[in-house]
């Protein structure tokens, strides 16, 4: 048995695995010293050895040796020495094929002949026949007639020989006895049944497992039976994830949450026992496990039972679902998990205002994002918070995320970014908030634009603020604006060409009588990047 479970979990290469195996055939040295074979009975919970049991099973199961032989007809087993040397992994092979068998695969005994072992023999019974006895030899087992050869001997009515010959074989029945009687089944008949056995046989018991448990749960309101169903539950998705089958995962999530609605007297108790079913597959370890897996299968589940599957998640999956979005590698399984992520956030806002100030940092740039697109009031505070964030891209998204919302308590939240140590954070926070007409920052923008901090930012950044404070100090502006534009300094200096340039797409934001005068007085300017400007601006390009 230790041989049989390590040949079904390892590789032959696999230390574990050959140390098993050495100590199998090592085992049979002392015996060969007493005996030249080894023979075996079956019942179906023992192996015996003339007639003393050396293994006792209590279950009739896959996992059961004796249940093993016995259920395919195989009573005897004699090993001759030398079976150790080469035929013992083939016999752990057909063992393993066994135990996983569909009903349509091959049994033992079929498996056993197949292989034509040379020091293993077997007795058994045919089970097809009205009476187990006798025990055949191993050897070819007897043939019956394949469904096209009993047609064709119907058909042809036989010959004399051929009807001597099948009444006197045991266990075959005589086609012509039923060809006269009331209840010969015509081809619809025979179809239907067909039908509905291969329907039968292609239902999936894992589902009809679980829906008879959920009603004995809604059926019986004693407190042990009931505990006893959430435990067998509990367990059942266990095995539903290690096996992959996730739409019967989600079948037992929904239907937990149905039956705690739906049975009589549940107790507070009860209904929070599978309430909370559903809740550990949203908790962090045991989703990203899930989702590691998923992401490096090759082959993903169909998209129904993962969007299923996702559908049943509960809000504190958010956080795991976020920091596997920034590293998912599987293209397939990403768009999935957008919307189940989508989904979660758009009923869940207070568990998504939470995550801003996630720890985690992906988890915190995604629930940025996603308050922003989603324009949730309540994310204004925390968005305002992580101006003290060290990571320049999520201060920018908070920036972004903010503009979006665009509520007064949003644009208000944004006036200190205006400072902001990083580049594209102040740029994007005065665009925003000049392009929403929000007065309350002008001090901040003419503080900068007449401050020297401005003259050694980058091109961009001067022409935001510039603009900005066109558009928000309107007609006070202009007179500032006109001095550095037309202005002369000490022995008739002029301002550098790209604050001069600046400050003549302000006045075109300004765009009144008094803005246009002073950028017609500027309009034959000699300094190409200063003549550009201000012939844009006359055009109205930035207007």
């Amino acid at each position: 048995m230790k041989a049989l479970r390590a040949h079904q979990l390892y590789l032959p290469n696999n230390p574990i695995y050959k140390s098993a195996i050495d100590t199998v055939r090592n085992a049979f040295a002392p015996v060969w010293d007493q005996a030249d074979d080894l023979v075996f009975t079956f019942s179906e919970t023992q192996v015996l050895w003339f007639g003393h049991p050396v293994m006792q099973e209590n279950t009739k199961s896959s996992d059961s040796l004796a249940w093993l032989f016995y259920k395919d007809g195989v009573r005897e087993l004699t090993l001759v020495k030398g079976f150790e040397q080469d035929e013992l992994v083939q016999l752990l092979t057909i063992l393993q094929r066994v135990r996983k068998a569909s009903p349509d695969e091959d049994d033992l005994l079929s498996l056993l002949w197949e292989h034509d072992f040379v020091n293993l023999r077997y007795r058994y019974v045919d089970l097809g026949a009205d009476s187990a006895e006798p025990v055949h030899e191993g050897g070819e087992p007897p043939r019956l007639l394949t469904p096209g050869e009993v047609r064709d001997a119907v058909a042809g009515g036989g010959t004399a020989d051929d009807s001597a010959m099948e009444e006197s074989r045991p266990g075959v029945v005589n086609m012509a006895d039923f060809d006269a009687t009331l209840y010969f089944l015509d081809e619809k008949e025979i179809d239907y049944l067909q039908g509905e056995i291969d329907r039968e046989y292609a239902a999936d018991l894992r589902q009809t497992v679980a829906a008879t448990l959920f009603d004995i749960f809604e059926a019986q309101s004693d407190a042990a039976v009931r505990g006893e169903v959430a435990d067998l539950v509990e367990t059942m998705l266990l095995y539903l994830l290690a096996s992959g089958n996730l739409r019967n995962v989600a079948y037992l999530l929904r239907e937990a949450q149905a039956a705690a609605q739906r049975g009589k007297d549940v107790t507070p108790e009860q209904r929070d026992r599978l309430a909370q079913i559903p809740g550990r597959l949203s908790q962090p370890e045991p989703l990203g496990q899930l989702l590691q897996a998923l992401d490096e299968s090759a082959d993903l589940p169909p998209v129904d039972e993962l969007t299923e599957l996702f559908e049943q998640l509960r809000p504190m999956a958010l956080g795991t679902l976020f920091a596997w979005l920034g590293r998912l590698q599987n293209p397939r399984l990403r768009p999935l998990l957008e919307q189940a992520a989508g989904r979660l956030t758009a009923a869940n806002t207070a568990e998504l205002v939470k995550l801003i100030q996630s720890n985690d940092y992906g988890v915190a740039l995604e629930a940025v994002r996603r308050s922003g697109a989603l324009k949730i009031q309540a994310a204004v505070a925390p968005l305002g918070r992580v101006i003290a964030a060290a990571d320049p891209e999520l201060r920018l998204a908070c920036v972004q995320a903010l503009a979006e919302i665009g509520s007064a308590g949003a644009l208000q939240a944004l006036e200190p970014w205006v400072a902001d140590g990083d580049r594209d954070t102040r740029v994007a926070a005065v665009r925003t908030l000049a392009s929403r007409g929000y007065r309350p920052v002008l001090s901040r923008v003419e503080n900068a634009v007449k401050g020297k901090a401005l003259r050694d930012a980058d091109l961009t950044e001067k022409v935001a603020f510039f603009e900005a404070y066109g558009m928000l100090g309107g007609e006070s502006s202009v007179s500032f604006l006109d001095g550095i534009l037309n202005g002369k300094g000490f022995l008739g200096r002029r301002e550098d060409p790209e604050v001069r340039a600046c400050a003549a797409m302000a006045l075109g934001r300004v765009n009144t009588d008094s803005a246009q005068q002073s950028l017609r007085r500027a309009s034959a300017e000699k300094d190409v990047v200063v003549r550009n400007a201000v012939s844009k601006a006359l055009r109205g390009g930035l207007g």
